[in-house]
């Protein structure tokens, strides 16, 4: 079973987390211990194993605070099964709509796709040197010989052709006979496609046509995906002549290659044991299905939160790759907890999330921040977009200020919305420079104060247009 990246203490995860999100240390500090608890779990016996189960974290607070971005990086650093949720789009049993059960299949399709690339990974060589071989083949094709006709079609092959589909794959191959020199010119070819000498020719090659769904495209029903599967297990692979540049043929190939090396029971097994063990649930807007968000007409919200409760408490689903248990999955569930608040959850869904961990408003000093320092912080994106026309924008410390006052007295007078307030502010300041970037290449400018004041002041005065606009 995979283990998480490096096995990384709390105080590198929280590093980590640093560098894409300001502030709220409180959050990182509990989903960190929650991450290191997961693989000091894999140390104990196997019997202690079995009573140690994750301790479920609540983030509440406000929007635009970090919450949501928390749960997207914790999905890049972790090599484990990661989904993210929203409580909103699930509807209590016996309603048309997504039933709380898909989260945790979900998160087990996310785990065979983890599992499938490291076995893909693991066969890659061997899948490379198949496709070579089989695009030299190509290239250099043998003397056909003529195949002996067979007397009569089988049951099944007389089911294919009164369906009207094609024959079996084995059925339509021919036979060839290789010469030495031939075999030599492959040799050649092979040698010349691993230096890249012929990567830009085109070549035509037969390849498996990808299948359609034949079901549409719906298919939150576990039972329409069962039978998806069945249905196209049945039918046979049919094969269509295409035409690639070379280097596109050997990915293709390769593809096709490592599709026949991989063992998909294997991937299926490893893959529930991964979610079991390793799996990380983010359930969003929990605050949105509380008795006291209802409105008259819905469906019950109360519903879908009793529906919730007995997988984060432990239980088994059906996925179509086989059962799986709940009880060590770990739950992170978070909300702004506007018109409600936490004790309005039903009390054993309350009791199942014991960590509490409140995420601080936004301070002028944390938009300063948010604006300069992370990693993607926004200044940095607008400055690499304009880059691309060849203008060069530079931000005075005084302008920067500036916005993050504009930010701060705007989510004070009108609603809270956090750091995506910056978003707006940015797109208003940089909008006529947007615009005409492209007119100007080679062009310096210097974003100052003054620009901010000029660009802004008259929207930030005029109440009524504010809110509107920023």
């Amino acid at each position: 079973i995979m283990k998480e990246q490096h096995n990384r203490t709390p105080r590198e995860i929280v590093k980590e987390l640093d560098r894409y999100i300001i502030g709220q240390d409180a959050a990182k500090k509990a989903i960190a211990v929650a991450l290191r608890n997961r693989y000091r779990r894999q140390q104990l016996d196997a019997d202690m194993q079995k009573e140690v189960t994750p301790k479920n974290i609540l983030m509440i607070g406000p929007t635009g605070v970090g919450k949501t971005e928390l749960a997207r990086r914790l999905a890049l650093l972790v090599e484990a099964p990661f989904v993210k949720v929203e409580a909103t789009k699930f509807t209590e049993v016996g309603y048309v709509g997504r039933d709380v059960e898909s989260m945790v299949r979900d998160l087990v399709e996310n785990a065979i796709q983890i599992v499938e690339k490291q076995k893909r990974g693991d066969v890659y060589a061997k899948a490379y040197e198949a496709a070579l071989q089989r695009l030299a083949k190509v290239m250099k094709p043998g003397i056909k010989k003529a195949k002996p006709k067979q007397e009569g079609m089988n049951d099944w092959q007389n089911m294919f052709k009164n369906l009207g589909m094609p024959l079996p794959e084995n059925q339509e191959e021919e036979t060839e006979e290789v010469t030495a020199e031939i075999a030599q010119s492959r040799s050649e070819i092979i040698e010349q496609l691993r230096k890249g000498l012929l990567n830009k020719r085109e070549v035509s090659i037969k390849v498996e046509e990808k299948q359609a769904n034949p079901l549409g495209g719906g298919g939150n029903n576990e039972q329409m995906m069962m039978l998806q599967s069945a249905f196209e297990s049945m039918t046979p692979k049919k094969k269509i002549q295409r035409t690639f540049l070379v280097e596109d043929a050997i990915e293709v190939l390769v593809q096709e290659e490592t599709d026949k090396l991989v063992n998909k029971d294997d991937i299926s097994q490893e893959a529930l044991k991964l979610a079991e063990i390793n799996g990380i649930i983010f359930i969003d807007e929990i605050d949105k299905i509380t008795s006291k968000s209802q409105n008259t007409g819905e469906v019950s919200r109360e519903g879908v939160q009793r529906d919730i409760l007995p997988i984060v408490e432990g239980s088994q689903v059906s996925t179509k790759y086989g059962a799986i248990q709940t009880d060590h999955i770990l739950f992170i569930a978070s909300g702004a907890f506007h018109v409600s608040k936490p004790s309005d959850l039903i009390p054993e869904l309350q009791g199942r999330f014991p960590i509490r961990v409140e995420l601080n408003d936004l301070t002028e000093d944390d938009f300063v921040r948010i604006l300069t320092e992370p990693n993607n912080a926004m200044l940095k994106q607008y400055i690499a977009l304009l880059a691309t026309e060849d203008v060069n924008i530079t931000f005075t410390q005084e302008a920067i200020r500036k916005m993050a006052v504009i930010a701060t007295e705007v989510n004070q007078e009108t609603d809270n919305i956090g750091a995506r307030r910056l978003h707006t502010i940015m797109e208003k300041l940089l909008e006529d420079l947007l615009f005409e970037a492209s007119e100007i290449p080679g062009t310096d400018i210097t974003i100052t104060e003054h620009y901010v004041d000029e660009k802004l002041e008259k929207i930030v005065e005029n109440k009524d247009l504010r809110r509107y606009i920023l």
